[in-house]
């Protein structure tokens, strides 16, 4: 495949939609308008600067709004734009896809790296 311009800006957005949180994000954000405290208590993992940084990024490029209301305390509701409705499908079924093989991927895991101990020590004598 020749590497244009092009291909380029595609790689650009799908480093941030496919990024370690962005699918979470997107995906939780399919179902409703959700909160940060909400958006944090739903990510495992996720602290409040990574989700933040997150949420930034995919309002800047148009997946997500942010709505402030006047009131106090001030009150943020994150939800996606019309464009970021249409990664719901993908985005949803790549979410589903890792939880529903998340067994099979720590033993693949552990098989690995149980291998690539064996070589180590078998290269150490």
């Amino acid at each position: 495949m020749q590497h244009t311009a092009h291909s380029c800006r595609a790689r650009e957005v799908l480093d941030r939609v496919g990024d370690k949180w962005s699918l979470l994000v997107i995906s939780l954000l399919g179902e409703r308008s959700m909160r940060f405290t909400e958006l944090k208590r739903e990510i495992d993992g996720i602290s409040q600067r990574m989700l933040t940084v997150t949420l930034r990024a995919l309002e800047r490029d148009g997946i997500v709004t942010r709505t402030v209301y006047p009131v106090m305390p001030p009150r943020v509701d994150y939800a996606l734009t019309p464009m970021g409705e249409t990664l719901i499908a993908a985005a949803s079924t790549l979410v589903a896809w890792a939880e529903a093989h998340r067994g099979k991927i720590d033993a693949a895991r552990a098989e690995y790296d149980a291998r690539a101990e064996e070589t180590a020590a078998i290269k150490a004598k």
